[in-house]
Order: C-alpha cells, then structure tokens, then sequence
C-alpha cells in the first residue's frame, strides 16, 4: 500500500473531522435529525476507513480489540444504568423525568442524552467489531484467480 500515497494522506485528513461530526450528530441528536445510531456509525466509518486504506493490523493498533470489545458492554451498561437508575429514584424503567423532580423538562434531557450515548458507544463498537471479523477472514480466491 506504500505507492498510494495521495490515498493514505487523504484518509488522514478526514478521519479527524468524521470523528468531530460523529461527536456533532451524537450531541445534538435530540434537537435535529441524528443520535446515538447514526453517530455510532458515523464514528466507525472512520476507522473502519482508517483499517482499509492502512490495514487491518495498523487500526487494530490505534483501536484495540479488546478495546472494542470493553465498549460495546459498556454501551450496553450505560444504556441498562439509566433505566436502572429511574428504577432506583422510583420511576417506570426510562423514565427520565425523575432525575431531576423539580423540572421534569430538564430530567428528560439528561436521560436522552445519556441514552443516547449508550447506544452511540454500543454501535460505534459493535460495528468496528463487525469489521474486524470480516476483514481477518482469509480471502477465498486469490488476486490471480479474478
């Protein structure tokens, strides 16, 4: 992959401003089309970028497996806390108004927006994961066999 230079410099370049827009889409989610699902995609684009242009071996090196695999359960369990939580504080499952009592507004807020982050985390690694696995298969047919 050394000759494709322009390629390799290119991907560099972006990758920074996808991860800011996957913080964008991820932040404001509740006020314009976007949240947690499409971030977290938007988030593993660019490294599953980053693994085709320099390699399945170099991306691992930057996002480690084990990394990948710790951020999908911890998703998982920030997604699980919240209602959990709502739970504890005597509230349906979910039920972010009773974060806050006194502005249930202002409880509804927090609870999307850490919702929302839960199902960021889980999607962004579980799609990495996802390409992890396809991309360490062995190829079936050779270059010289097309």
């Amino acid at each position: 992959m050394r000759h494709h230079l322009l390629l390799r410099v290119i991907t560099k370049l972006l990758v920074g401003p996808i991860i800011l827009f996957a913080l964008y889409v991820q932040f404001h989610g509740d006020y314009s089309p976007g949240g947690g699902f499409q971030a977290g995609v938007i988030f593993a684009v660019a490294f599953i970028l980053f693994g085709i242009v320099f390699g399945l071996s170099k991306v691992k090196q930057v996002f480690p497996p084990w990394l990948v695999h710790k951020l999908a359960a911890l998703g998982v369990l920030i997604y699980a806390g919240t209602g959990v939580y709502s739970l504890m504080l005597g509230a349906t499952y979910l039920n972010y108004s009773a974060f806050t009592p006194d502005h249930p507004e202002h409880g509804q807020h927090w609870g999307i927006l850490i919702v929302e982050l839960g199902v960021g985390v889980t999607v962004a690694a579980v799609m990495v994961a996802i390409y992890y696995a396809f991309a360490a298969r062995p190829p079936v047919i050779s270059d010289e066999e097309w």
